[in-house]
Parts: C-alpha cells; structure tokens; sequence
C-alpha cells in the first residue's frame, strides 16, 4: 500500500500537498466548489450529511455547501435553504459533525440572488428584470442595502455556530453582489452607485464585517467574477482592484468565478475545454506577486482530472484547484490519486444532465456517470452476505446500462458474464465519443473498462448469444440496446440515405449537402459532426475562444471580443428537419440545449421544422408543410442521414421468458427513448444493488 500511496504523491506532489493559512491547514490543494443539489431544502439534513461524508471520506480538501441565502429577499426560490436563526445552525450541526469525523473541512456558501430570485420578494440595487428570471425585483433603498449587509454578516455567525469551518461569499455569477459591481445593473446615484469606488463598497463592507463578526481563525472565501461574459461586465481593472481589496480586506481564499448565469457562452458544459479559463485566475495571480499579496488563489472550471490539476498548480496558475461536479461523479477522486489509482477515478463528462438539469427542474441533483449521488442513503452496493447467497448472472449488451448493471453485481460478489456481439465495450457510447464536443466519453469508457477488470467480470465480446446459450444462469439481464426506427420514407432505399449508424461508427462518405432527419439529440449530434469535419474546439482553446467570442478581460470588458463570435466555416451545408412543430432539439438538456443550437445556427445549418418527408429522390429530399401537406418542395442534398428515432431490441427477452427464464430489461432495450444514457445506468444501478 506504501508503494501505491508513494506512486500518487509522487505523479501529484502540488495537488496533493497541504496548504497553509496560518490558522489552520487544508489537507490537499482541492476545494470542492458549491453546487445547488435540492438536499439543502427542508429541515432533516442527514441525507445532505451523507453526501459530505462520503467526499470527506474521499479525502477533499476542503468543501463548500451549495448557496443558503442569508434572508428570504435572497432566496433562490420559496423555501429554499436559509441560514439566518441559531435554529438553523443546530440543524446544520448534522452536517458539520459527519464532515468533521471524517476528517474533513467544510464552509457554507453565502448566496443571495438578488435579481435572479425566482419569486416577487427579490431586491437589487436597481429595478431590472433579469432575463432568466419572470420577476421585476424591488430597488433596494439606502437602508434596505444595510440590511443585506447585515444578513451576510448573521448569516456567517450562524455558519460557524453550527460548526463551519468558513463561509464562502458568493460574489460572482451575476448574483447579487455582482449586481452591484456592474453599471449595466447598478443604476443607482447614492452611495452604493454611480463610479466603481462606490459600486464595489458593498462587497468590501461585506468582507470586513464578517471577518470582524466571526474573528481571525475562520475561513472566508470570497467567490470573485474575474470575468463576467456579459455586455457591461467589470473590466480588468476593476476586477483587480476589487480583487485586491477583498484580500485585504481580509478573505483567506480567493476562488475564480467565471460567467453570469445570464452569458451566453459555455462555461462548464462538455464542449469547452478543460481548464478553458484558468487563464485567467494566473492572470490575477500575476496582479497579486506584483502587489506583494499571498492571499490563495483558487482556479474553476473544467478542471475533471487530477493531471490536470496538477499541471495547473505545477504552472502557477493557482494555488488550488476548485472541482465541483468531478466530485459528484466521483467523491473518492483525491483518495484513489492519492493511491496511485488515478485510472479507477469515474471521471466528469461535464453533461449536466443529472446534476444542472435537474436543478433547474426543480429536481434532485444527481449524476449521469454515478448514481448514487446525491442518494447516498438509499443506493448503497452491499456486498452479498454468504457464498450462499452468491449468484451467476449474464448480461446482455455491453453498453452503458449493461457495464453498470454487470460491475455493481460483481462488486458485490456474484459471478457475471457479461456478453456483446461487437468487438468492443461501450455500445452507442462508441458514436457518441467521435462527436466534436463529447471526447470525454472516451474517459467514461476508459473508466467502465477498468471498473470490468477492477470487479472481476468476465467478458465475452464478439460473441452474439441466443436464449438457448443462457439456460444455465440463475438469471439473465437484457441490455441490448435499440435499433433505427425506419421512418417509412419512399425512396428512402436511394443511394444516397444513410442512416446516423453509418455515419458516426462505420464512417461512410456524406456529401458536401447533407439533409438530416430527425432532430433529436442525435440528428444535433450528426449535424455537428459533419459541419465540423472531424475538428473539435474542444481541444483547441484559441479556436474556442474565438468561436464563443471570449477575450482577455484587459482588451475588451466583460472579456467579450468587441466583433463577438468568430466561428469557422462549416464544413458540409447541412439541413436538419424535423416532424414536429415549435423549437428544434426542444428535447435537448435544459442547460445544455442552447449551447447546441446556438452552435448549429453558427455553423450555418438550416434548422426546419413542422415538415412532411414526401420523398427522396436524385433531386434530393421532397418535404411538405403541416397537416394539409401545403408548399410542397425539394431540398437539394447529396446525402439523407436518417436519425428518426429509435426502437427496443428485445427479441433476445422475448425468447427467455417464453423458456421460463427471470430476465431484467434495463437501458434502451427496456425504453428506446433518446438514448438516455442517465436513465439507463441509474436503472442499472437500482436493479443490480437490489438484486
């Protein structure tokens, strides 16, 4: 064991190295940044002490809850967690004991949303509706403003009441003490409007109140929005000149915040590169050497693997590192680096369709790559309590759902055979790590191939199987996945069809005019495909930046280039229909689903729905519009990808009931739906623990 541990400290000296600040010491350089998980609402917070647990368990540095408002003006939404009454902190101490017997640190992010709350109590310095929120906020007066400050301020007392470590002031990401800093959203002429000097008073009288409330030897973290992405945003002189004034003003850590909710650029989805803006926490961090300033330094964003991290803090672009969502697909990743098993970590792919998504529609967060986020208590893997009790299972299908369901049984004990036709593992996951934008499906593949070597399944790929091979199981799982729905197009035999399968696995030539049907996630996953040519910006920081139109904060404020996006040409012309009327890709994730379109419509693609697929023919595709099938015409192309949908293949549990044998269908064989990955690998999960 001495080996493996030497092996991690050795690959991540910096990331793994204990970091100072005088009062206290964090055990590593990671801060596991806040996240918004639903487990924060209500008064029982022993299932929010789970989740903290089990990543103080994992060894991370030092964790910041998701945002508790300091009042109800600045609620998230009615009901939302507050910290403003002793009662509360009691509560609270649930949390902190679990954190603490662990081993860990834990500090309780300050969040008021100001004109981002979603209910009519919300306040801001001035009367301006946000545009992703329905409510017109109040204009805080002279004296409403004091009672904020003062709310900031109760709010940290009650923290370290109820046992924090610190607080985290959330002064970024376009909430409310952004509001103030901004002239776009500060209109105000008293004395917390009008020049900077004035519009940064309030995060300054913030800070220094609550360091003097809580004392010296208690964490403050200010979250500090070192670029804003939005038209009016700070320029970079103001970001510095607040950023040294909140270290002097007495924050322990500064940590990066990155974009107002309201920008329209990625910022944490999968399509942006890794570390894409820690750029600019160095950039700061020059600004603070010269300055003579040691205040900590925390860089965010896309920062999913520890050789990342560690390359970043090797280069000096912080001093720690803040990773959020690796933390829910993962909440061991600092204990295996540290054992030198860095390949076992179940890495981020930054989908936000579990953790974001759910979010935003009002659910729990949870995580695509690991389930039992967020479900620590109910989703447990238990080993199986005899070899009695131990079990031989095949699995059909080596997919998402299939690799789930296959390494939970086996973790527990049972013997599993795990059988696909393909050559491969990864099933549908294969297309979709080739599509620009989503190469970190390589390393969800590269993570369930180990979890198959780690747990001990035995593997037969290459081999289809019919129900009379699997009559000596005790049971056998159904994961094989779907196939094509056929659209019943005339003339859909042409030449010149091929289906997404053909195109994304078996790379079939495409035309330079290409109709796609079908715009579901994977009509928008061919369509980037083709218009990209096989180039990702994903991996091309420059070439991103220029797409999405970011630039150095000291050149343009804000950091958005004053000619805005400069996206490359497309590669193919591409046209993508669907059946439905209303939105394309309505279906896409919530938080995702403008990033893609808004991708698509850069690249120039012809978004058309509401349409009939008359035919196809050497002319191209014959569409017409609507239910009286009016305005009938061609759409020249040279190639139709048919993405229509998708069907169950479930011929194979068909088989075995009628033999009598227990079959589970799981994943897509189960529910076609949009090869929802998330659902089948949470129902996997579910069945292999309960099994």
């Amino acid at each position: 064991m001495n080996d493996t541990l030497n092996s991690g400290q050795a690959r991540y000296p910096n990331l793994l190295a204990p970091l100072d600040l005088g009062f206290t010491q964090i055990k590593n350089r990671v801060l596991m940044g806040s996240m918004h998980t639903g487990l924060e609402e209500g008064r029982d917070l022993r299932r929010l002490a789970a989740y903290f647990r089990e990543r103080a368990e994992g060894d991370v540095g030092l964790m910041v809850t998701g945002g508790f408002a300091p009042n109800i003006v600045g609620w998230a939404k009615p009901f939302a967690g507050m910290m403003s009454t002793s009662g509360a902190a009691r509560r609270h101490q649930v949390v902190t004991q679990a954190v603490h017997a662990a081993g860990g640190k834990i500090a309780l992010q300050i969040l008021h949303t100001g004109r981002y709350a979603f209910h009519p109590l919300a306040v801001a310095p001035s009367r301006l509706k946000a545009p992703i929120s329905p409510f017109t906020p109040f204009e805080l007066s002279s004296r409403g403003v004091e009672r904020q400050i003062r709310a900031f301020v109760n709010c940290a007392v009650k923290a370290r009441e109820a046992g924090y470590d610190g607080v985290e002031i959330m002064g970024s990401e376009g909430y409310f003490i952004n509001q103030f800093l901004s002239s776009y959203t500060n209109q105000r002429s008293d004395a917390w409007g009008g020049d900077y000097s004035q519009r940064m008073r309030l995060p300054l009288e913030i800070v220094a109140r609550t360091r003097e409330a809580v004392g010296p030897d208690f964490i403050l973290i200010y979250r500090l929005s070192m670029i804003d992405l939005v038209p009016g945003g700070s320029s970079w002189d103001e970001v510095v000149t607040l950023g040294k004034a909140v270290a002097r003003g007495g924050a322990t850590l500064i940590n990066t915040g990155i974009g107002w909710h309201e920008a329209r650029v990625p910022t944490i989805a999968t399509s942006v590169p890794r570390a894409a803006f820690a750029w600019v926490t160095q950039k700061m961090r020059a600004e603070f050497d010269a300055a003579g300033i040691r205040t900590p330094l925390v860089a965010s964003n896309r920062i999913n693997t520890p050789e990342v991290a560690e390359q970043l803090l090797a280069d000096g672009f912080a001093d720690m590192v803040s990773m959020a969502r690796p933390l829910l697909a993962d909440p061991h990743f600092v204990k295996k680096a540290a054992a030198g098993q860095a390949d076992q970590i179940n890495t981020c792919i930054a989908c936000n369709q579990a953790c974001l998504d759910h979010i935003f529609k009002n659910q729990l967060t949870s995580c695509l790559v690991n389930p039992r986020a967020c479900h620590e208590t109910e989703l447990v893997y238990r080993p199986i309590a005899s070899a009695v009790a131990r079990r031989r299972f095949a699995v059909v299908g080596a997919g998402p759902a299939g690799l789930t369901a296959a390494t939970v049984l086996a973790e527990r004990g049972h013997e599993v055979h795990l059988f696909d036709a393909a050559s491969e593992i990864g099933g549908q996951l294969n297309m979709a790590k080739v599509v620009p934008g989503k190469e970190e499906f390589h390393e969800m593949l590269r993570y369930l191939q180990r979890r198959v070597e780690v747990t001990g399944v035995q593997v037969h790929l290459g081999r289809g199987v019919q129900a009379s091979d699997l009559q000596g199981y005790d049971q056998v799982i159904v994961a094989t996945g779907v196939v094509p729905r056929d659209p019943r197009i005339p003339g859909q035999d042409h030449q010149k069809v091929l289906s997404y399968i053909d195109v994304l696995r078996h790379r079939k030539p495409v035309g330079p005019r290409v109709a796609v049907i079908g715009a579901g996630g994977i009509g928008f996953d061919v369509a980037e495909f083709l218009v990209s040519e096989g180039h990702s910006t994903t991996t091309d920081l420059p070439a991103w930046q220029a797409e999405w139109g970011v630039t150095d904060p000291a050149l343009a404020a804000g950091g958005l280039h004053p000619g805005g996006p400069q996206a490359t040409p497309p590669g193919r012309q591409v046209t993508l229909l669907q059946r439905k009327t209303g939105k394309l890709g309505e279906g896409l994730g919530k938080t995702t689903g403008w990033i893609h379109r808004t991708a698509l419509k850069m690249k120039r693609v012809t978004m058309i729905g509401g349409v009939n697929y008359e035919r196809i023919g050497d002319e191209g595709l014959l569409v017409s519009d609507g239910e009286k099938r009016e305005n009938l015409r061609w759409i020249p192309c040279d190639t139709v990808v048919l993405c229509a949908g998708q069907l169950p293949l479930r011929e194979l549990a068909d088989a075995l009931l009628a033999k009598g044998q227990t079959v589970h269908l799981i994943g897509g064989a189960h529910q076609a739906g949009e090869l929802d990955a998330k659902r089948a690998i949470d129902q996997a999960a579910r069945l292999a623990a309960a099994l």
